[in-house]
Order: structure tokens, then C-alpha cells, then sequence
């Protein structure tokens, strides 16, 4: 009998480099000359997987985005485990914004998953398992060419391959 082998796409964010990229962020906020005296906080809300930041001008909500984001590149946090919501108003003339943070794979880009990977006719068997996706087959070679084709997808999430057998 064949040996079957596997592996799963997941998609899965370290919340303490999160946390560690937002304390950076945070700090350098607060040293920077143009935007020291604002009212800029970072917030990471660890239960519902996002982060609320909020200052007091776009400008320096924008600057300050942008910040994170490269305290979280230098962290090894990928940004398309990022998704950026709309710059709101908040109380007393501030604004905002809330980043969620992709935790999981949803059942949409799970099925997009599988889709391609049957348009690519492949022997592979793919299985949709919760929030992630389980690829299995005879040979290691099919498997090797599934993880080229779903980098090279569009599909605009953060996956990750783990759980090789």
C-alpha cells in the first residue's frame, strides 16, 4: 500500500509579535517630534482579534498606521493577515480606525482553495477542515506543486503551510 502524505494551508497570526510590534509602535509615537503631542493610542483587543487606533487628525492616524505596519514587517508579521477598515470620527474631534487581525481561513477562500487546486487537475485530495484546508496525496511531487500554485494564487489572504506528514 502507497504511503499518503499531507499537509495543511492555514492561516495563523502570532499575537504576542502583535503586541510586541504594537508596544514598538507605540514608543516611537511618542518620541516623534511631529506627532508627540498627539492624543495617539494603539490598542490591541486580543478577544476579537483586532486593533483600534486612534489620534487626533488623519494625518497623524495615517502616520501612525504606518508605523505599525512596519513594526509588524520587522516582527515577521504578515500584512495580508491584515484587514484595514474605514477611517471613522470618534468623540471630541479624534478619529479612528480598526485593523482586524485574519485568524483562520473562511469558508469562501477555503472553497476557493479547492477550486483551484481542482482546475489545476492535480491527484491531490483536498478536504476543508474548520478554518484550514488539508491536502493529501500519493506523491510528494503533487504536493510541492499545490504550494507553488496557491502562492502564486490571488487570493489575497495570509496562508501558511504546516502539519507535513
Amino acid at each position: 500500500m502507497a504511503a499518503k502524505f499531507s499537509f495543511d494551508v492555514i492561516s495563523k497570526v502570532d499575537l504576542q509579535e502583535v503586541s510586541n510590534a504594537i508596544n514598538q509602535a507605540t514608543r516611537e509615537v511618542s518620541q516623534r517630534y511631529d506627532l508627540k503631542d498627539s492624543k495617539t493610542t494603539i490598542e490591541l483587543n486580543q478577544a476579537d482579534n483586532n486593533i483600534v487606533v486612534a489620534s487626533d487628525s488623519e494625518f497623524s492616524l495615517k502616520s501612525t498606521v504606518d508605523i505599525l505596519e512596519t513594526r509588524m514587517v520587522k516582527r515577521n508579521v504578515p500584512l495580508k493577515a491584515l484587514s484595514f477598515g474605514k477611517v471613522e470620527d470618534a468623540s471630541a474631534g479624534t478619529v479612528r480606525q480598526k485593523i482586524d487581525i485574519q485568524s483562520g481561513i473562511t469558508k469562501e477562500k477555503c472553497k476557493e482553495i479547492v477550486k483551484i487546486i481542482k482546475a489545476a487537475k492535480l491527484k491531490v485530495q483536498a478536504t476543508i477542515q474548520d478554518e484550514q484546508v488539508r491536502i493529501t496525496s500519493a506523491k510528494k511531487d503533487d504536493l510541492q506543486e499545490v504550494q507553488q500554485l496557491l502562492k502564486e494564487s490571488s487570493l489575497d489572504i495570509h496562508m501558511e503551510f504546516g502539519n507535513y506528514r
